[in-house]
Formats: structure tokens, sequence, C-alpha cells
């Protein structure tokens, strides 16, 4: 195996979850990949632990025995990070290095790294673990993140492989990269899944972190290049944030009459939170309820109206 430079080369990517058994993101039965890494910052995000690009540490306090009754984690950090903190502990985020020894030396588990070096066949070798799935039910693999992108050469050497080993392909992608990185992954997928979030630019780069031009502008471009790529649009709704009718029929006016689109709405949740409190980071969005089943149930049925069956 070709070592990874800082963990990530063409050979190697950071990947925090490999989930299988997933129907939600594909069709048919599918292998969830999760590279780390994000550009951007949503304000509601499931996956805290994708955004940065690096292997983090995560601390789960209600696992911890207390260090009355276990100091290993203590006595083994290099840096001195880890302190007590009454009869737990406390990461200082700014001196950890991120080494894993802790991890590896916590008993309880409480302690654990969001995010490790593979190889491609490494990868592959999880995700065909249950080929006979996709084989009878149109599955395969899918790419996720954080966002897949900014691993853009092992996740083209990954789709790669794939396709060698006739396992069916999907992205999922928020569309935040240069051109050259979408259309150099985006060729060996046979679908992909692009987040449209809002056609506010002022309002997408408050609550994400950055505008959506660049976004918009891969999706047309990504239309135009692969017209036989099925796309499914989708927009997580976020109270607050997209949840009018404005929002989402700007959203229906911008992929109206492009053939291989289709279109998904998203209900927002906060099964992600705990993972916040892991990682030592606030949840921007903790006062916010998710939408309401019949409120949701409204703004689907306006893209019924807007689109048919093609939603």
């Amino acid at each position: 195996m070709i070592e990874a430079t800082n963990g990530i080369n063409k050979k190697n990517g950071i990947i925090f979850n490999i989930q299988r058994y997933s129907v939600h993101d594909g069709p048919g039965i599918r292998s969830i990949v999760f590279l780390k890494g994000c550009p951007l910052t949503c304000q509601w995000c499931a996956n805290p632990e994708s955004q940065h690009r690096q292997p983090e540490l995560a601390y789960n306090d209600y696992k911890c025995i207390g260090t009355s009754e276990c100091q290993y984690c203590l006595t083994i950090c290099p840096a001195g990070a880890i302190q007590k903190n009454q009869d737990k502990i406390r990461i200082d985020r700014k001196l950890c290095t991120n080494c894993d020894l802790c991890a590896d030396s916590c008993p309880s588990k409480a302690l654990n790294m969001y995010g490790k070096s593979m190889s491609v066949n490494e990868v592959l070798d999880t995700v065909e673990q249950d080929s006979i799935f996709y084989s009878r039910s149109g599955g395969g693999m899918t790419l996720s993140g954080g966002e897949p992108l900014l691993q853009a050469d092992f996740a083209t050497e990954l789709l790669k492989e794939a396709k060698r080993r006739r396992i069916n392909t999907t992205i999922e992608t928020c569309g935040y990269a240069d051109w050259e990185k979408v259309e150099q992954v985006c060729q060996y997928v046979d679908n992909i899944l692009f987040d449209i979030k809002s056609m506010n630019s002022n309002k997408h780069k408050e609550f994400t972190g950055v505008p959506n031009e660049k976004i918009l502008d891969n999706f047309q471009r990504l239309c135009n290049r692969f017209p036989n790529t099925p796309i499914t649009v989708r927009t997580p709704v976020i109270p607050g944030f997209n949840d009018t009718e404005q929002d989402i029929v700007a959203i229906l006016n911008f992929i109206k009459g492009i053939p291989q689109v289709r279109y998904e709405l998203l209900g927002y949740h906060r099964l992600g939170e705990p993972k916040y409190i892991y990682l030592g980071k606030d949840y921007l969005l903790s006062g916010v309820k998710p939408m309401a089943e019949d409120r949701l149930a409204v703004l689907k049925k306006l893209v019924q109206e807007h689109l048919g069956d093609k939603h």
C-alpha cells in the first residue's frame, strides 16, 4: 500500500465511515463511503465529524468510566492535551495533535478518532462484502461526505476501480469545487445526488459559509457535460433558511425542463447534535425544531404540481 502524504493522495483517502445496507442515497441497497473534509460549514450539518479534512478526536463523556478508575489517556498523551475535569476529562483542542494514542488506550471507547487513512482496495474490500445485495437490488457504492470532491484524486481512483469491478457508482455532492475536479470525478459515476440548498446567494453564505454561484454554475455544466447521467437534486428544508414556498419555487424554476433531473425534499433533523458535543463544537441550530410533517407535505405537494412525476 502506498502511504499517503498527510493522509491523502491518489491511493489513500481519509474515510470516517462506511455505512452498509443503505437505501436512501442512490438506487437499491448501497454502501455509503463517507470521505472526510467539506468546503461548507452548514449550520444544520448532521455529520460535523465530516467537516475537517484530517482525522480528529471525539470524546463521549457518557462512556467515560472516570479518572478515579482509569487514567490511561492522561498518562499516554504526549502533548498534555488530555486534562482532568472533576472525575472526567477534557480535551485541550489547541494542544491535541490527533495522534490516536489516547483513543487506542481507552478501554471504554469514550475516546475515538473520526477518520482514518484507507486505500482503494481497503475500501472496496468492505464494499464488496455486500455484492449480492447490489446485484439483486440495483444498488452499489455511493461516495458521500463531507464532500468527496475535496479528495478528487482518491475519489477518482476509487470510482474507476469500482467500475472495473462492475459496482454501480453514485456521488453525493454539494457542488462546491473547481469544475475540473467535478468533471474528473463525475465521469465515473452512474448517478449524481446534487444538493441545491438555496437560490439566494447571500442567505446561502450566511447558513453554509459560501455563496452559491459556483454551485449553480457547476450544476448547469454537469447537466450539459453528462446529459445521460441521472441527477437527483436534493434540498434539505431548514426552518428559517429555505422553508418557504418562494424558496422552493425558485429552485424548481432553476431545474425545470432538464430531462435527466429529478427533485427531492429532505426534512431537517437533529440526529447529529450529540456529535458536536463529542467534538467540542457548538450546534448553532440547537433551538430549531424539525418542520412539522403537514408543513413539509405542503412543500412536497408544491413540488409535485411543478414537476409531476419527476420528484
